[in-house]
């Protein structure tokens, strides 16, 4: 399959290395300050037209989160399969799943890659149903991520906490950061940290006086996120291609984990 790669960082390299060692050829990185990316720009009509003259077949997408609208809005018309994995930018997602259904594309997005990951989710959701029945249970999020990382609390942390507030009857307000004033009952808080090279560390703390249990995902390199985008990228261009995917449509982990 033939790739291109929108954002040519450390994690575009990582994205790279991965992709050709499963086979892929990587047709395309595009960044406007790496020095060995094929194309520099960080303008995001030229980008879209340097990927459809490539030839890519599918485009995964790791830039910056005041970058990555410009870049979904360019690149969708292309009506390429296209794997975002920039975080940041989900308020706009109904405005980005119309557009994938008005240009008849197709967008998969992920707040992390990781398998690992999205397997903690379905685990804090189980966690979160069970302790639910206690109410001498508080709950809080804390998340850890590099000190070169753009947004704060994480797209991860963000979806651990959907799945704490649809399954824990007493949090039903999320909180970012500290709190204001003494937190109310039905607050749910995400702490974060941006510290050395932590490629990312997310903790679920259910705390009673009797006892804390913490649930923790800790991630030991950035490369499980790498591989998830380039399997991600795998599993749209050729489920689109074969016919079991339809066009038009945002997908997610969920999807691909089924």
């Amino acid at each position: 399959m033939k790739i291109a790669i929108v954002g040519y960082g450390k994690m575009g390299h990582m994205i790279e290395n991965i992709a050709k060692k499963r086979g892929n050829n990587v047709v395309l990185t595009c960044d406007p300050y790496a020095e060995d990316a094929t194309f520099k720009s960080s303008d995001s009509e030229a980008i879209a037209k340097a990927i459809k003259e490539s030839g890519a077949e599918g485009i995964i997408e790791f830039t910056h989160p005041d970058s990555v609208e410009n870049n979904i809005n360019a690149l969708l018309p292309l009506g390429i399969p296209l794997v975002v994995g920039t975080t940041g930018w989900l308020s706009k997602l109904e405005k980005v799943t119309a557009l994938t259904k008005e240009t008849n594309s197709n967008l998969f997005y992920a707040a992390n890659y990781s398998i690992g990951v999205n397997l903690f989710y379905k685990i804090v959701a189980e966690a979160s149903k069970l302790i639910s029945d206690f109410d001498e249970y508080d709950c809080a999020i804390w998340e850890a991520h590099h000190n070169t990382k753009a947004d704060s609390p994480s797209g991860t942390a963000l979806k651990i906490a959907d799945y704490v507030l649809e399954n824990m009857k007493s949090k039903t307000e999320l909180v970012n950061g500290n709190f204001p004033c003494k937190p109310e009952k039905h607050q749910l808080q995400i702490g974060s940290t941006r510290v050395g090279s932590v490629p990312g560390t997310h903790t679920v703390y259910y705390d009673s006086v009797a006892d804390t249990i913490e649930l923790t995902h800790t991630a030991r390199s950035r490369e499980g996120f790498a591989l998830g985008a380039v399997r991600a990228c795998e599993w749209l261009v050729k489920g689109v291609k074969e016919g079991n995917l339809s066009k038009g449509n945002v997908y997610t982990m969920t999807d691909l984990l089924v």
